[in-house]
């Protein structure tokens, strides 16, 4: 399937994962319209793109969400990687921190999936993480977000068929994800990353807007949930 001409959305499309998705999915001929919570973000991630539209929404507000579809035509893709989310144990955290990570990466998704007006042989993608299949003790909430993505979307990809759903689950990727550690702590843990994994290198955003492409363009995809983690599950 080419994208040329096709209409896509892209949740979290402000930087990262989103940002780079738009970034190579513009370079394939589709119209992109940009959708995250902060106006000048998007209004700097739109200057990287020509022809592309923008829309500040914030995914946990279901009112917001189904106002951006209803006044648009159906797309023929809708991504989402929006995700703002405070990595960490559970019970060191205060609940407040755990609904929030859960409104954003959970029901965000869920909030998407409800209200989206896709073409019927078009594509919902969705981004979880490595920690649904490998869970971590020091981000137990956020392997708990990720496994009920890939669960939600494989579900999804009954309800909604012959509209297709897949989940995208990104291994360790140099994203503003990592923002919240200082630059030598960060790059200590992208090195250690790198050296345990077959690939040895730590993944990018353009690795994983690549998988999100592919979801897009093979008719014969649905309900699944991609591995991109440079080979971290059998490291």
């Amino acid at each position: 399937m080419t994208l040329a001409g096709t209409r896509i959305a892209l949740f979290g499309g402000s930087s990262g994962i989103g940002l780079a998705t738009a970034q190579l999915v513009r370079r394939e001929g589709a119209h992109v319209t940009l959708v995250s919570r902060s106006p000048e973000r998007l209004t700097r991630a739109a200057r990287t793109l020509d022809d592309s539209a923008i829309a500040a929404i914030d995914i946990r507000d279901p009112d917001a969400v189904g106002a951006f579809f209803r006044v648009q035509e159906p797309f023929d893709h809708v991504v989402v990687s929006a995700a703002a989310v405070d990595p960490g144990p559970l019970r060191s955290q205060d609940l407040t921190t755990a609904r929030a990570a859960m409104d954003s990466k959970f029901w965000g998704a869920v909030h998407v999936a409800h209200a989206a007006r896709i073409n019927e042989r078009g594509s919902l993608t969705l981004v979880s993480g490595m920690l649904g299949s490998r869970p971590a003790g020091n981000a137990t909430l956020l392997s708990a977000i990720n496994a009920a993505l890939d669960t939600l979307a494989q579900a999804l990809a009954l309800e909604m068929a012959p509209t297709r759903v897949n989940c995208v689950s990104p291994g360790r990727v140099d994203s503003p994800w990592w923002d919240h550690l200082p630059e030598q702590e960060r790059q200590a843990v992208f090195a250690a990353t790198a050296a345990r994994l077959p690939v040895r290198r730590i993944g990018n955003a353009t690795d994983i807007a690549a998988a999100i492409l592919a979801t897009m363009t093979n008719s014969f995809m649905t309900g699944a949930v991609i591995n991109v983690d440079g080979g971290g599950q059998i490291a």
